[in-house]
């Protein structure tokens, strides 16, 4: 039998280290810090609607772009938290996760000869899903918390070919929130040179030290050329349920409805009357919560990982911190690159976590980089610290 011929998008494809590394680490029966499923529980209120959908037979097709109930939720929590100027349930597409949005929105806008915008470091779904497009993507450096947009970077990157920009805030892996200030900056390039943005706000309401989370939407003219994505994945501990949404003007979500239509036909429908709940029956003291929560699980990694050597940028959103071992390579075997020392910590730690270089352009650039997830249950999250620091002592 002759060789089967692949479709060339296909070529540049492999198993993600994120997904090698739980493999790894799994084999130890170790602590998996790597790969961010989040082991919470999911809330009551959720799983109840939930088994009432079953119950009720809610069992056919929903309409595309989601079920009217949760897309007019989602609509009103675009309202409210985010700012944005949506009227209509028109605007709103729920989706297969916040991923399925992704690909319908860079499906509906990008195709070859289009350049795009990536801010490093990257989550590398965005990437991945960016470059089956065939559009060329653009890199633009903007480091971990603290640090701010390189505007002439930017500037630099744009050309006659650019036709959109990709903003994840809180940003995954750094934990980056970008700043108001810096959208705005953002906002008057993309109005001078005619892009469209889509914006990641899947971690927007994990925030840390009175950060401010802002939807690039919400800024004076910023609607009619930006598509906003979310979810529930992260924020009501649901990974495995894959249920995301867009925000966007109709002409926008229309097409993306129709791609998500062609590619899903729709959001599982039992999940999306559970999810529901989220936002009908979960309000600002679940959040509130959440949020204490997870800057109690940021205090105990980040001081663990200083206190073993690392050198940590406390993120200031989402639930990972990007972590820099170079200190530890004058005093510790084992940390040559971001590969060994991500081998070096599942062998004696029996601890997970994700090379630096998976968020970069140039491996080199990740090369002293370990990424670690702190959505763990609390007793576990205390286990792997307690494993690094013995290992590592």
């Amino acid at each position: 039998m002759q060789s089967i011929s692949l479709a060339e998008r296909t070529n540049a494809l492999k198993q993600s280290d994120i997904r090698a590394v739980t493999q790894q680490v799994n084999a130890v029966d170790g602590i998996n810090l790597g790969q961010g499923i989040c082991d919470l529980p999911t809330p009551e209120p959720i799983r109840e609607r939930t088994r009432q959908a079953v119950t009720d037979d809610q069992s056919i097709y929903s309409h595309y772009a989601g079920i009217a109930p949760l897309r007019q939720a989602i609509l009103q929590k675009a309202q409210s938290y985010n700012d944005l100027p949506a009227t209509d349930i028109d605007e709103v597409m729920v989706s297969v996760g916040s991923t399925g949005a992704f690909v319908t929105a860079a499906m509906a806008l990008l195709e070859a000869g289009d350049e795009v915008i990536l801010f490093e470091p990257f989550y590398g779904y965005h990437r991945n899903i960016l470059e089956l497009t065939g559009a060329t993507i653009r890199y633009v450096p903007l480091s971990g918390p603290g640090d701010t947009l390189d505007t002439e970077a930017l500037e630099r990157a744009i050309n006659e070919n650019t036709k959109a920009v990709i903003v994840t805030t809180p940003v995954n892996p750094s934990g980056k929130v970008w700043a108001r200030h810096e959208l705005e900056t953002l906002l008057d390039l993309m109005q001078q040179h005619d892009l469209v943005a889509i914006t990641d706000e899947i971690y927007e309401y994990m925030l840390y030290d009175d950060h401010e989370h802002v939807s690039l939407a919400s800024l004076p003219g910023a609607y009619e050329r930006t598509i906003t994505l979310s979810g529930f994945s992260k924020s009501y501990n649901v990974t495995g349920w894959r249920m995301g949404y867009a925000v966007a003007p109709p002409h926008l979500i229309e097409k993306m409805g129709l791609l998500n239509d062609l590619f899903y036909i729709c959001a599982p429908r039992p999940l999306q009357h559970g999810l529901l709940a989220a936002l009908e029956d979960l309000g600002d003291e679940y959040i509130a919560q959440m949020q204490s929560d997870y800057a109690a699980r940021r205090q105990m990694l980040c001081e663990t990982l200083e206190a073993i050597g690392f050198d940590v940028p406390w993120p200031e959103g989402a639930y990972y911190v990007l972590a820099d071992f170079a200190p530890l390579q004058a005093t510790h075997d084992g940390f040559e690159n971001d590969k060994a020392a991500c081998q070096t910590l599942v062998q004696d730690a029996h601890v997970a976590s994700v090379t630096g270089r998976s968020f970069y352009q140039h491996p080199e650039d990740g090369r002293t980089k370990l990424r670690f997830c702190f959505a763990k249950e609390l007793p576990i999250l205390k286990q792997a610290c307690t494993q690094l620091r013995t290992a590592l002592a």
